[in-house]
């Protein structure tokens, strides 16, 4: 009778010890507290940007004209202010000119005599505004309204309008929906970008400690791979639950509304059942690969070097799903979905811009296929690169480099 565990079974063992030792250990601890200094650092910056953008001075313009025509213009703008508000610019008084008296604005800028923005000058009839490029072309429209105001002498009455807000509209959803699967598509690569690499230091360590060959001694090693790969992936979510649990916390106890928030096309209880079940396809193919290529490396260096090209051409498969995803129904989009290491990030991009859900059962079940048949190819190339690393191997290898002579 044969006493050795079934492969499930095995795998079972070691995705259990594996998933308990890193999850009370002391680096799992710092694992979880890595996300906190970059979004740290990255309120820290915005709060500093904002209190930048707060100190800055607004744009004044400043006025060099004949008296008569600072005090039209003036007035002019304090009777335009109830209607156009923030939109006009404030005036600060420069010169008032007396009768033939004239001012050079060009070099009173370039010589920086006159603390503003731009200045006008000429007659309210024909104003000349002078400043930089960018700045009197927005200011064109503003100071032409005041000319005219100032000409007409009376206030002009104008109507007032009444505001209906919709609570959405066709342009605005599919703007909030492009946003949204915008948003997840980009969060669902760098969680298996930041997460599937873990496979690989855990797998090298191991392998310099000989714990290896302990398990390839007791378990199969498919079991051995099996349970690496899904170890990691459970510990990965408990992750991602724990950051999504503080990240909501601080959400709520900032003031922040999920109304805001635009909706997905499928709603976002789905949306993020998706984005946990893609989560775990992309992650297992990935995953597969980095163990396959932890199986080929002995030392971190050589897992740097042969996890590079994969690293690379997992950013060109997420561009080539962010292009996808602004071409609904196209050919490109289709060949996103088809290709596995690519599906997982077009799909949840699709469930946030589509309601239909027969093309996400579809496509999970062609994701499980490749996963099936990569799962099984790693697996196969592990247990041949890390037999070869163990003591039986290098035995084997001895005896045919040295054959005994009886």
């Amino acid at each position: 009778m044969n006493g050795r565990l079934s492969v499930l079974a095995a795998a079972w063992v070691v995705a259990r010890r594996d998933f308990t030792a890193i999850l009370f250990s002391r680096s799992f601890f710092f694992f979880l507290l890595g996300p906190l200094f970059p979004v740290l650092i990255a309120v820290l910056a915005g709060s500093l940007g904002s209190r930048v953008d707060a100190s800055q001075e607004r744009a004044v313009l400043g006025v060099a004209m004949a008296a008569a025509d600072v005090d039209a213009l003036t007035r002019a703008r304090a009777q335009l202010a109830p209607a156009l508000g923030d939109d006009l610019p404030e005036l600060v008084v420069i010169r008032r000119l007396g009768q033939g008296e004239s001012y050079d604005a060009a070099q009173a800028m370039a010589e920086r005599k006159a603390h503003v923005a731009a200045i006008v000058t000429g007659p309210v009839s024909a104003p000349v505004l002078t400043g930089s490029r960018g700045l009197i072309e927005a200011w064109r429209g503003p100071v032409s309204m005041l000319s005219a105001q100032a000409r007409a002498g009376t206030a002009l009455t104008y109507p007032a309008v009444v505001l209906k807000p919709v609570a959405r509209s066709s342009a605005t959803e599919r703007k909030g929906r492009f946003a949204t699967a915008q948003g997840a598509q980009t969060l669902l690569f760098l969680l298996t970008m930041m997460l599937a690499g873990m496979v690989l230091s855990n797998l090298v360590e191991e392998k310099g400690n000989k714990i290896i060959e302990v398990l390839a001694a007791a378990v199969p090693m498919d079991a051995v791979f099996l349970g690496k790969l899904f170890a990691m992936l459970g510990v990965s979510l408990v992750g991602i639950a724990t950051w999504a649990g503080v990240g909501g916390l601080l959400w709520l106890g900032g003031g922040f509304s999920p109304e805001r928030l635009p909706d997905p096309a499928v709603g976002w209880p789905l949306l993020i059942a998706l984005g946990v079940v893609y989560f775990a396809m992309a992650y297992l193919l990935l995953g597969s690969v980095f163990l396959a290529i932890g199986s080929m490396a002995t030392t971190v260096r050589e897992v740097q070097t042969l996890s590079m090209p994969v690293t690379m051409a997992q950013l060109m498969v997420f561009f080539f799903a962010s292009f996808a995803m602004t071409q609904p129904g196209s050919m490109v989009e289709i060949a996103a979905v088809l290709v596995p290491f690519s599906s997982p990030f077009a799909m949840l991009a699709r469930a946030a811009q589509e309601p239909a859900l027969l093309p996400h059962v579809l496509a999970i079940g062609w994701q499980m296929l490749w996963v099936a048949l990569l799962v099984r190819g790693g697996a196969r190339l592990f247990r041949a690169r890390v037999m070869k690393s163990g003591p039986a191997g290098k035995a084997k290898r001895a005896g045919r480099r040295f054959p005994r002579f009886h």
